[in-house]
């Protein structure tokens, strides 16, 4: 039972990259699912949420319109598309499954934990 993020890398302010996670061992399909980054110096945060019980997405107030989530049931993958990356973006991205997810206060939380994690991927900003 595992996830592997991968897709993170280099990139100049204002660029674009696609993280995806693989999951394996599990479906995606019967947990939230989520991608979580942390700078250095920084705690982990969430950024976005799908949520098991309806498909409905989340997105915290610091990346809303610039990140989209998706999943491809298929593949049992997830996908974190990020675009006009700033450097305040860089930061190890984890994704994550867990119960439920949802927004309150601009954040993402995850309410009775989470039962996966991925290994992170490093996304640097940088000019």
């Amino acid at each position: 039972v595992q996830l592997q993020a991968s897709g993170g890398g280099f990139v100049q302010p204002g660029g674009s990259l696609k993280l995806s996670c693989v999951a394996s061992g599990f479906r995606l399909d019967y947990y939230s699912i989520g991608w979580f980054r942390q700078a250095p110096g920084k705690e982990r945060e969430g950024v976005s949420c799908i949520a098991q019980s309806d498909g409905r997405t989340y997105y915290a107030d610091s990346v809303k319109g610039r990140f989209t989530i998706s999943r491809d049931s298929v593949k049992n993958t997830m996908y974190l598309e990020i675009n006009n990356l700033k450097p305040e973006d860089t930061a190890v991205f984890y994704c994550a499954a867990g119960v439920a997810c949802t927004e309150r206060l601009g954040i993402i939380e995850f309410d009775y934990g989470m039962d996966y994690w991925g290994e992170g991927t490093q996304v640097t900003v940088s000019s």
